[in-house]
């Protein structure tokens, strides 16, 4: 962890959905209480241990097939604390010059992103924001600068929305950003799903997130699908993270995979 945040902001002893986010992907970056709360989501069913995986996996491939579709600059909104695959290292694999705004309001992921991610790269900034904020996302100098939004962009809500409560409504978040995206521009987004899954054990995960920093809400494919409102899903449309335009080679995530909702959609001129 780094040492540039107060341990009064780093409230090891409460799970955080960053820091149990890294540790399902094979991070460092956390603490006894994030391990904990994660096996504790991993013993509910045997295939939660390949569930954060398994979206990860569609980040890459939505964020390839976008850069080889022209995009070039992206803003990654609940970003995360940095792990492999990171936007920046996927668009830059097609377009060297790509630029990436990342935005998250944990001073933890931020302090951390930047000391990763921008020491030695003008392309790629990282914004302490928070995304229920739209216009104070759009107007940080980093973004503006950064993100022209004039031309075509990439806008991520990956394994975000989830944690944005009904009352917070998250179909209006994905609005407030859609007005300033230009035709052409790209939505990607996932979305934990409810449905197909046993209501007791989706109560179970909803309790484990409760004890952390973010209260988790599984939401249904209509509430999902609803979210796109504005944009055209390209094939194969709003589908299970693991059957987006992947080649099945991993078949040990497709049971994963069926407790996220994605998809990529571009936006309507």
């Amino acid at each position: 962890m780094t040492d540039a945040i107060p341990p009064a902001q780093l409230q090891a002893d409460r799970p955080n959905m960053a820091r149990m986010y890294d540790y399902a992907l094979g991070g460092k970056d956390n603490f006894a209480a994030d391990r904990e709360a994660v096996e504790r989501l991993f013993a509910l069913s045997p295939e939660n241990k390949y569930v954060p995986l398994a979206n990860r996996r569609f980040l890459g491939r939505a964020v390839d097939f976008v850069a080889r579709a022209g995009i070039t600059q992206y803003l990654d909104l609940g970003a995360g604390l940095p792990s492999m695959g990171n936007v920046h290292e996927v668009a830059k694999l097609v377009h060297p010059q790509a630029r990436v705004a990342y935005v998250d309001n944990d001073p933890v992921v931020a302090a951390h992103a930047r000391a990763l991610l921008t020491s030695t790269d003008a392309t790629v900034r990282v914004v302490q924001e928070d995304i229920r904020e739209p216009r104070r996302v759009l107007a940080h100098p980093d973004v503006a600068t950064l993100i022209d939004f004039t031309q075509p962009v990439a806008v991520l809500f990956v394994s975000v929305l989830h944690g944005v409560t009904d009352e917070e409504d998250p179909a209006a978040l994905v609005r407030a950003f859609g007005e300033v995206m230009a035709p052409g521009s790209c939505l990607i987004l996932s979305h934990l799903t409810r449905e197909g899954h046993p209501a007791s054990v989706v109560r179970a995960k909803e309790a484990v997130f409760a004890q952390s920093n973010t209260v988790f809400r599984y939401r249904s494919r209509e509430e999902i699908a609803a979210y796109f409102d504005g944009f055209d899903l390209v094939d194969p449309g709003l589908t299970p993270v693991t059957d987006w335009r992947s080649d099945g080679s991993e078949p040990e995530f497709s049971e994963a995979g069926a407790w996220w909702l994605g998809g990529v959609a571009t936006k309507r001129a």
